[in-house]
């Protein structure tokens, strides 16, 4: 069974451990965490844009972790995906990227609050692993797999799958 190798750059331990907590209880795997420095390199910078290619990066990352592991990606770097403004995260033939720069309060100019970023960032982290886990975005505006436009949309959803999501999984045979 494949494995969740979470590897950042945030050094946010607190946030890290919350994201593998979350992601080994949906998905009931064994979840890792790495720290790299040095995750998202100036080469995946756009500089008209200011922002870093998400699909260049889990593009290029795929064929580095090229084994079987879910790897999940996390910077701080503010990530776009052509036809798009930003993306919260990205996710690609078993690689994912999320970014932690949207989701603070402090990018919209209010208060930091830690409790809503962490629940942010997990909820983040669920959705991109679900996708790959063969899930797509839900219509249920509740569930974690519904597609976040806005940060509005994510402090919306829950961090859980909802039924109609499991029972999707558990009929690929992913949970049982």
């Amino acid at each position: 069974m494949k494995k969740i190798r979470i590897i950042s750059e945030l050094g946010d331990d607190e946030a890290l451990l919350a994201v593998a907590e979350a992601l080994r209880g949906t998905y009931m795997r064994e979840v890792e965490i790495e720290v790299s420095p040095s995750l998202i390199g100036e080469e995946f910078f756009d500089i008209k844009r200011g922002q870093y290619d998400a699909w260049k990066i889990v593009q290029y990352y795929r064929e580095v972790f090229r084994d079987d592991d879910y790897v999940l990606l996390v910077t701080d770097k503010d990530l776009y995906a052509a036809g798009l403004n930003f993306v919260f995260g990205l996710a690609w033939r078993g690689v994912a990227v999320i970014s932690g720069h949207r989701l603070r309060q402090e990018f919209y100019e209010y208060p930091a609050d830690r409790k809503l970023f962490l629940e942010r960032i997990v909820k983040e982290a669920v959705h991109e692993i679900g996708h790959l886990h063969g899930l797509t975005h839900c219509g249920d505006r509740g569930c974690v797999m519904a597609f976040s436009n806005s940060i509005l949309d994510t402090d919306r959803k829950d961090w859980k799958l909802c039924k109609k999501c499991l029972a999707k999984l558990r009929l690929g045979g992913i949970l049982r």
